[in-house]
């Protein structure tokens, strides 16, 4: 679970909420945000620590809002583990014209030690990105 120090820094908790995965993250670019979200929803059901990518995905994320992106990158996490077993240990974001080009480090995971409830979907319910005073935050649930 990351510390909600200064906001100087990146960071992402889970928040306990009833037979659903909630992850807050926090950081001061847009980009570094999303990436602390998809730490904080991987680190939620499998220990990453020492966790290294054995190969790389590129994609690219196509979407309207802010939110839609948090969306969007999620369901790309989300459909890589359930259609190939496969979980991103790093990240690597680059706002682009065409979308957000997005670097996925994965690693099988089945390697790594599982430490909660996997999760099966992204809702919308009460899901937020915005920047404020102090940098980006963004909340999100998933279906675990």
């Amino acid at each position: 679970m990351g510390r909600e120090g200064g906001m100087g820094r990146g960071g992402h908790r889970s928040v306990p909420h009833t037979a659903d995965l909630r992850v807050e993250a926090w950081a001061p670019t847009r980009e570094e945000c999303l990436a602390q979200a998809v730490r904080g929803v991987c680190a939620s059901f499998l220990d990453l620590t020492g966790a290294v990518g054995v190969h790389r995905r590129d994609v690219v994320v196509r979407a309207g809002t802010d939110e839609d992106v948090l969306v969007a990158l999620l369901e790309e996490i989300v459909y890589r583990l359930d259609t190939e077993g496969e979980v991103p240990v790093d990240v690597d974001l680059t706002p682009a014209a065409d979308g957000l080009h997005v670097g996925l480090h994965m690693a099988d995971a089945d390697t790594l030690p599982a430490t909660g409830a996997v999760p099966k979907a992204v809702t919308l319910n009460d899901l937020a990105f915005g920047r404020g005073a102090q940098g980006w935050r963004c909340s999100v649930t998933l279906d675990v």
